[in-house]
């Protein structure tokens, strides 16, 4: 089922952790018709994982049964991804792929207050002044439809979300 044959889109919304990822997924989600999808409650709920490793205390995902448990809501439509990559999804599926970006100084500030590890606050940084979640974006789906938006404050998070509300009607108009 192509996106023609959908009757609403599906949205990625990624970024290094600490961008603002669920904020604005949950933010769209209330504004549209689409259901937020956080990948991290999902994979801990439905146990798609092969277990927690302790050292970077996150669960060890099993995409492929990520993907399993997705399929069916992707091929309706609909759908808000909030995760911190998007590599792992069909292009045919997904109709637009938001990057968070945020300054590393913030970025680090946000995950200190979430009481993260200095290694685990240290790869994140990296990961962020790397683009390494932009550049997976962009190796992974035509650049039309990868949008990179900052995240540093409020202004900015209330302008992603009326940007995206926006695109979410615009597509409804034209499918």
């Amino acid at each position: 089922m192509g996106n023609e044959e959908r009757e609403l889109p599906n949205i990625i919304i990624c970024g290094t952790p600490g961008t603002g990822k669920t904020t604005l997924a949950e933010q769209v989600a209330e504004t549209t018709e689409l259901e937020n999808i956080c990948i991290g409650d999902v994979v801990k709920e439905n146990h798609l994982h092969f277990g927690f490793d302790e050292k970077w205390k996150t669960y060890d995902v099993d995409e492929d049964k990520v993907l399993d448990y997705l399929e069916p809501k992707l091929l309706k439509g609909g759908c808000i991804i909030d995760w911190h990559t998007c590599g792992l999804f069909s292009e045919e599926l997904i109709d637009l792929v938001v990057v968070l970006r945020t300054d590393h100084s913030k970025l680090w500030e946000r995950l200190e207050s979430r009481g993260y590890s200095l290694e685990k606050i240290q790869e994140n940084n990296e990961a962020e002044i790397m683009q390494i979640c932009l550049e997976e974006a962009r190796e992974s789906f035509d650049p039309k439809i990868v949008v990179e938006l900052p995240s540093e404050s409020i202004e900015e998070m209330e302008s992603n979300l009326s940007r995206i509300t926006q695109w979410v009607t615009n597509w409804k108009k034209n499918h």
